[in-house]
């Protein structure tokens, strides 16, 4: 061994939440929606699975939006995105806004993110690649921000320690003090302490697959939280909770999968958006999610 080669070890830790799957947010009118997912961001509907018009699975990197037709649902907080061209972006916003007057579309366009609201209000921060933060990601969802209230922080990461068995870590910054819990090979789910009145929970919801999907079962059963037993591989629960107490600290309705689910690590598909009919290149169909190796 070299002893000249000195690695930080736990920059490789994944912790027990292995995979974030996606967003599910119901949308009223799935015309609108594929107008703002796919002619405005630039993602790629699902081409294999539910693929009718009662929902839309929108592919971004290895994550999604699921957009079930129904009554608008609206995230408590920020979507995070990493897209490759901001500039095509900003262009692709310009030309659907027309399509979206009437609605609550808009999108500020900043030296280094997007700030983009859907039709219906959800808030998405788009951002341009970045190795400091967000490792190799050219294409993907790298965080959900989720508003929480004063004070929990310490109290939603302790939750997330000992039940779902997830290091999170406890920070601040100017904006305040939030939690951060690691979901996947480069995503995290994020709590934002704010002091302004949270919006009612509206029933929209996160997947993610664990490895100890039973001891996680285990802890949350006890706790009597389980508010769903899908299947052999999946159950649901929406509150997070002062592990001593059970005061409530925040409601998400979490979808949890086991790695033996079947759609746990689906390839999904990414089409370059930048590639057309009228400027087409073959070859040059699919998208790069993640930066070559140096």
């Amino acid at each position: 061994m070299n002893p000249a080669l000195q690695f930080d070890r736990t920059t490789e830790d994944v912790g027990n939440i292995v995979e974030f799957g996606h967003v599910n947010l119901r949308v009223p009118d799935q015309q609108v929606a594929i107008v703002f997912y796919v002619m405005g961001l630039g993602l790629t509907r699902d081409p294999y699975l539910v693929t009718g018009v009662d929902n839309a699975w929108m592919n971004v990197g290895t994550c999604q939006f699921h957009l079930p037709v129904g009554a608008a649902q609206v995230f408590r907080g920020v979507v995070g995105l990493v897209l490759p061209d901001l500039a095509a972006l900003v262009a692709r916003l310009t030309a659907v806004r027309p399509r979206l007057s009437g609605t609550r579309f808009d999108f500020v366009a900043e030296p280094k993110q997007v700030l983009v609201t859907c039709p219906w209000g959800n808030r998405i921060r788009v951002h341009a690649p970045d190795a400091t933060r967000f490792g190799d990601m050219l294409l993907g969802m790298p965080y959900v921000e989720i508003d929480a209230t004063t004070g929990t922080a310490p109290r939603i990461a302790r939750f997330y320690a000992e039940v779902l068995d997830s290091p999170a870590v406890v920070g601040s910054d100017a904006h305040g003090a939030f939690v951060r819990v690691p979901a996947g090979r480069a995503e995290a789910i994020v709590y934002r302490e704010t002091r302004a009145l949270l919006a009612p929970y509206d029933g929209h919801h996160i997947q993610i697959a664990v490895a100890d999907f039973s001891g996680v079962h285990r802890r949350l059963l006890e706790r009597g939280l389980i508010t769903e037993e899908s299947s052999q591989s999946q159950y649901r629960f929406e509150n997070i909770v002062d592990v001593d107490t059970g005061a409530v600290l925040a409601t998400l309705e979490h979808e949890v999968r086991s790695m033996r689910h079947p759609l746990y690590a689906r390839t999904l598909v990414n089409r370059n958006p930048g590639v057309t009919n009228m400027h087409y290149a073959s070859g040059h169909e699919t998208a790069v999610w993640r930066m070559p190796p140096e």
